[in-house]
């Protein structure tokens, strides 16, 4: 007789999925707490525009039959973090889904993150209401930081300074994450999974280096992967993105998810200002007067030209 249960997704492959059974499901049978499944057909097929219809953090309905796990349904999602699948795509890519907090991590060398990218990052989780902190990594390279910590505190975002080798930061950190499932993003080679490794040095967590070619970091966290590092904690590591593309973000919303634009549009002559050209704009003489960072700015305009592609 089929045994059907609730597990949550905390490894994603692509052909398999990696479970943990949910405690109040009970026993099922020779099922073990966790354990590999594949989608029925039927899922796999449907209607989504989302390249992955299941993703790590998703609350599935599984059928356990004849030695074999099968997942059968994704129960509704509180939240999730999306991105366009690729540059001229119309498909999406879901990273994570029922997510307490986001991080995303950056570097300032080896590699350099593009703030173009966190703030796409940053304008997503606004979007789907997910708390998130900038986590600014690798500060033992003595880069100057004083600027870029300077215009997100403004915006209104937490920067958590951190150095992986070096242990700052560290427990700081350790105390953020615990109670709470936490997705962790950012480019490759910034020092996701080292940071990881750093919190829990017992997890099984591959590390990779940065390419002396190119300066950029090689890909080492293939698949998403959640790990449980105890006391109802939880940390999803993630591959590394090259880049962040929106979706389902209409160009007269966006400046909503920009909290720093928000907290000065309401003195903009014009209701409906675009904050690109309109006269008396507050965000623009925000931008002038130091108040709003001319990065974020950019960061703005950038979105709106990229969607006015996607429409074209």
């Amino acid at each position: 007789m089929d045994q059907r249960f609730v597990a949550t997704v905390t490894r994603s492959t692509g052909s398999w999925y990696e479970c943990r059974r949910d405690a109040s499901s009970g026993a099922a049978g020779g099922c073990e707490e966790v354990f590999r499944a594949r989608l029925r057909g039927k899922l796999r097929l449907g209607g989504s525009r989302a390249t992955n219809p299941v993703v790590v953090g998703d609350r599935v309905e599984c059928v356990y039959s004849e030695g074999d796990v099968w997942i059968e349904k994704v129960l509704p999602r509180k939240n999730y973090v999306i991105r366009r699948a690729s540059n001229l795509s119309r498909e999406s890519h879901i990273i994570a889904a029922n997510v307490d907090q986001a991080l995303v991590v950056a570097t300032l060398a080896a590699p350099v993150t593009s703030q173009e990218f966190i703030d796409r990052f940053l304008v997503t989780c606004e979007a789907y209401s997910i708390p998130v902190t900038i986590v600014l990594n690798k500060t033992d390279l003595e880069v100057p930081t004083e600027r870029f910590v300077e215009v997100y505190e403004r915006a209104g975002y937490e920067v958590m300074q951190m150095s992986a080798l070096t242990g700052q930061g560290v427990s700081e950190l350790r105390e953020f994450l615990t109670g709470k499932t936490t997705l962790i993003s950012g480019n490759s080679g910034v020092g996701k999974s080292t940071l990881i490794k750093a919190i829990a040095p017992d997890l099984d967590v591959r590390i990779g280096e940065i390419s002396s070619a190119t300066g950029k970091g090689k890909h080492t966290t293939t698949f998403s992967q959640m790990y449980e590092l105890g006391c109802g904690t939880y940390v999803i590591d993630t591959p590394g993105i090259k880049g962040f593309g929106l979706i389902d973000i209409e160009p007269a919303e966006l400046a909503r998810y920009f909290p720093d634009f928000v907290r000065v549009a309401p003195d903009c002559e014009y209701y409906n200002c675009t904050h690109t050209h309109e006269p008396n704009c507050a965000v623009i003489q925000a931008v002038e007067a130091g108040i709003i960072g001319e990065e974020r700015y950019e960061s703005y305009l950038k979105m709106l030209e990229e969607d006015g592609k996607h429409r074209s």
